[in-house]
This record gives C-alpha cells, structure tokens and sequence, in this order.
C-alpha cells in the first residue's frame, strides 16, 4: 500500500508541468491577479501575488533589454528604438496596454511577448 501510494505520488510530481518563469504568465492570468489586487488597495503591497506580478514585469523589461542589446550588438535592426537612458512606464500605461489584447488572446499572449508589444507601440524605429 505504501509503495503503491509512494508510486502515485512521483507520478503525479513527473506529470505536473514545471514552474514557469518570470516573465512566461499569460496576460489574462496576470490582469485577473491584478484586478483582484487592485481591490485590496495599500495592503495588496504585502500580497505573495503583488511580487509575484512585480517579478513578471520585472524579467519581461530584463528580456525585453537582453534582446535590445543582442540585436545591438549584433548589428542588427532593433525590434523598437526606446531613448537611451532610464525610461518610465506607470503601472496605468502598462495595465491599460494589457487591457488592450482581445480577450480571446490573453491566454497565448505572455507578459513578455506584452512587453516587448509595448515598448514597439511606443518607441518604432
């Protein structure tokens, strides 16, 4: 009984998929996270899912920049010409792009690919 229970139990930790990465939520996992923390007004800043939401923003922007530089480097033509130096983005402009995407492709849409949108949106080359 308890091989068979052991045996159950790696099974189902093979089968379950891995962790993604930061960076790798669909948008509509990501609003419906926000707008429940949006909600919850100053105390969401302690919420597990505030970081959690914070660090996907976080590695899109560090993907978004590896890519940037990659192309730089490489001589090729940039996926978007941002200014140099450091840009803002408020949280209401990245939301509102977010809340942009029709519903029905939030789901295959990731943050990063969201951001990556965003930053050709508003800088083109």
């Amino acid at each position: 009984m308890r091989i068979g229970l052991t045996l159950a139990f790696a099974s189902a930790l093979i089968a379950a998929p891995l962790a993604a990465e930061p960076g790798d939520m669909d948008v509509a996992t990501f609003l419906a996270k926000a707008e429940k923390l949006e909600k919850k007004g100053v105390a969401a800043m302690f919420s597990g899912d505030f970081k959690r939401l914070k660090r996907e923003v976080e590695a899109a922007g560090n993907a978004y920049s590896a890519r940037y530089k990659a192309d730089e480097a490489a001589g090729r033509t940039p996926h978007s010409c941002p200014p140099k130096g450091k840009m803002a983005l408020s949280s209401d402009q990245f939301m509102s792009h977010l809340r942009s995407y029709p519903a029905a492709r939030r789901g295959a849409t990731t943050i990063k690919t969201a951001f990556a949108d965003l930053m050709k949106k508003r800088y083109p080359c």
